[in-house]
């Protein structure tokens, strides 16, 4: 039979193998065309000797380099029986050229949590996977955004790390959102599930010599300045420690870690990252 003859089947499943197994092609949200996002899938999902999968996503920051994330967690992905799931939420949606609107989670219409968790919904269905729940990273200003997320969604994730945010939403009901959460239940029409909160393995992570200010420092007049800005701290350790703090005081368990040597460097932080995803993966999966 010549290749042109071939059943479609075969070219499906040739398709399939170059552009949906191992490093994706990227694809266009469904819900949203103006976002998009790249997964790894491990070559043997759904083999009759395989685990069920588990979801992991990881957001980009600022620099979306939503790519270079996918690649730094593919072999973890490979070995852990999972799927990694790197959305792009490019900047100037509205046409404006603002970098940092899915930080806050809300722009205008935009709802970037439900955004992603469709996105997690069209994997899921894609592969024939079960991703009710999912582990969620996020550096820099993907940092803020999971920091945010993970005050809304709690209930939908196994895992979060929390990796050297810019601006902290410190879980404190005595501060405005978005330098605490008072006002939280009017901003996104449902109550702060604590409890969920309490339940869920919290990681936090940032570079010890990760020290400049350039960048985070919210200055009077600023689109995001309000009053407490800058109150958690002058750089992202104490920020980041201030944010440790604040869950701890509420009751909410966290590790975290703070790397010798480290400036503002994602990917010298993915393993950490990656060993807390593991350890809790076993818990998860009770072996």
């Amino acid at each position: 039979m010549s290749e042109t003859s071939a059943p479609a089947a075969d070219f499906d499943q040739r398709a399939r193998a170059i552009y949906d197994l191992g490093n994706s092609t990227i694809y266009a949200s469904r819900s949203d065309p103006r976002f998009s996002y790249c997964t790894y899938v491990p070559p043997h999902v759904g083999s009759a000797d395989a685990r069920p999968m588990q979801l992991v996503v990881v957001m980009h920051g600022t620099g979306r380099a939503f790519t270079e994330y996918r690649d730094a967690f593919a072999e973890f992905a490979k070995w852990n029986d999972c799927i990694v799931l790197c959305p792009l939420f490019p900047a100037g949606p509205k046409g404006d050229g603002n970098r940092d609107g899915f930080k806050q989670l809300r722009e205008g219409d935009i709802h970037y949590d439900a955004v992603l968790l469709d996105m997690v919904d069209e994997v899921a269905t894609k592969f024939g996977c079960d991703f009710s729940r999912f582990a969620l990273f996020g550096y820099s200003g993907g940092g803020q955004f999971v920091n945010r997320f993970g005050y809304l969604h709690p209930e939908r994730l196994w895992a979060l790390s929390i990796g050297a945010p810019g601006s902290v939403t410190l879980l404190d009901p005595d501060q405005d959102w978005w330098v605490g959460v008072r006002g939280f239940e009017t901003r996104f029409g449902k109550p702060l599930d604590l409890e969920a909160l309490k339940a869920l393995p919290v990681h936090m992570i940032v570079g010890k010599a990760d020290i400049e200010t350039w960048e985070i420092t919210h200055k009077e007049g600023g689109k995001f300045f309000m009053p407490g800005a800058n109150d958690a701290g002058k750089t992202r350790p104490e920020r980041l420690e201030s944010l440790r703090k604040s869950f701890e005081a509420a009751g909410v368990k966290v590790r975290l870690d703070v790397v010798d040597n480290v400036p503002h460097n994602g990917m010298a932080c993915v393993d950490k990252v990656q060993d807390f995803f593991a350890a809790t993966l076993k818990t998860l999966r009770g072996n």
